[in-house]
């Protein structure tokens, strides 16, 4: 019998496919056995709300192909479930993936390269985000479902108090951080997070990472590269002037500080409405939007915060239907609707992304064209490569930024701890990695 094994030469693994004979041709099934099939069924595990009513609808139309959804967690513990399950052999057919975990499903051969099927929706998506499926080869390894391009929140009504214009730049952020702590020690213009290692990745995306690249059959590690020592070095130094603050994203403090104006503004994604409306709610309609802050004047280019993709997973035997309904999902307008509507997540596609009308309720009358400010900017959002280990990387961070935020070190070392934690557990793993 012949025995395939997924060939995952961009990540370095290079599998050879043995091959020990050949396989009997089926007879072809006569129409009328074909009428008599049951429908192609299939799984799909994901965490997004309401999933199962976007499925009814697709299922009431497409009775040949049933999609049955598993209502999953989300974030690492999904991750790592999904991994048990295609090392177990029952995998389910489809699997929400998140882009940064996305590289570790390939490297341990999960997930399937569904280039073929997948190439007639490539133009739907930036190439940015399909960058992120990609991994800058031939091979596609999932649909982009939603994106987090991140844009510059900030305070309008504080902004105008203390004098300070939206800033274009990083530096201007910094001279308006400046400006607004000495007007008042007890306000600061942000904060700097250790907690949050996907915000700091997308902040190094946009400054020209690349935290992980494939350089023939081995792995390129970059953590440290010269783009993310600069965006380090930024916030370390306004964290050592103590001109922002330094408490992690999503506690009860930042959370009170949003709310009562001692924080005017926030480095974030397009999910960020939801985000302030729960934890700001007296400050309604008074958050507007632009683009994040640029290293050079006259540029325009952001990163990504956040994002999954749908994946077909290696063990499905029903690899075509599966991505029969990934691109309807993703990419028709039936599909994609239901998405916003129903899910509330931000498309993934262009074209869906600039069909959204109403803004979120929280910007109602402070920012009504948010939907176009995201869309807008969600076309300058460059990603990187991600590597298959980056829960390492992300550990990392969180480990060595809480001792740069504490003075216990430099945020320079917090980088160089990130690259070191990575490469040796890549290096344990049996990844080749280039000089």
């Amino acid at each position: 019998m012949r025995t395939n094994r997924l060939a995952v030469a961009a990540l370095a693994t290079m599998l050879a496919a043995g091959c020990g004979g050949t396989t009997p041709t089926a007879p072809a099934a006569s129409p009328a056995a074909k009428a008599a099939a049951a429908p192609v069924t299939l799984t799909y595990w994901t965490w997004a709300p309401n999933m199962d009513k976007i499925v009814k609808v697709w299922n009431d139309a497409h009775p040949e192909i049933q999609v049955t959804v598993s209502k999953q967690a989300g974030g690492d513990d999904a991750a790592a479930k999904f991994l048990t399950a295609a090392k177990a052999g029952n995998a389910p057919d489809l699997v929400q993936a998140e882009y940064q975990h996305l590289p570790s499903f390939i490297a341990a051969e999960a997930v399937a390269d569904i280039a073929k099927g997948a190439a007639p929706v490539k133009a739907e998506f930036s190439e940015g985000l399909w960058g992120l499926v990609t991994l800058g080869t031939e091979a596609v390894y999932g649909i982009p479902q939603d994106s987090g391009p991140m844009m510059f929140y900030y305070r309008k009504d504080l902004f105008e108090k203390y004098g300070i214009a939206v800033p274009k730049t990083w530096q201007e952020y910094a001279e308006a951080a400046r400006k607004v702590h000495r007007a008042d020690p007890k306000v600061y213009l942000g904060t700097f997070s250790s907690k949050d290692p996907g915000w700091f990745a997308g902040l190094s995306q946009q400054a020209g990472a690349q935290w992980w690249g494939i350089n023939g059959e081995a792995w390129k590690v970059a953590v440290n590269d010269d783009a993310t020592k600069k965006v380090a070095d930024f916030w370390g130094g306004l964290v050592k002037e103590g001109v922002i603050d330094k408490q992690a994203f999503f506690t009860p403090e930042w959370n009170k500080s949003l709310n009562n104006g001692t924080q005017l503004s926030w480095p974030s994604a397009v999910w960020a409405p939801g985000v302030l409306e729960s934890n700001a709610p007296k400050a309604k309609d008074k958050w507007a939007v632009a683009p994040l802050p640029q290293w050079n004047a006259g540029e325009n280019v952001s990163g990504f915060w956040g994002g999954s993709a749908v994946a077909v997973s290696a063990s499905s035997k029903n690899t075509d239907a599966a991505v029969t309904f990934a691109t309807w999902l993703n990419t028709e307008s039936q599909g994609v609707d239901l998405l916003v509507k129903e899910a509330f997540i931000y498309p993934a596609a262009s074209k869906a992304q600039s069909a959204l009308g109403e803004p979120p309720a929280y910007f109602a009358q402070s920012q009504p064209d948010f939907w176009q400010q995201a869309s807008t900017v969600g076309a300058t959002a460059r990603g990187f490569t991600f590597g298959p280990n980056v829960g390492v990387t992300y550990n990392a961070y969180k480990d060595g930024f809480d001792a740069a935020v504490a003075g216990r070190s430099t945020f320079g070392d917090a980088v160089q701890k990130m690259q070191d934690a990575t490469v040796a557990d890549m290096r344990k793993s049996g990844f080749t990695l280039a000089q």
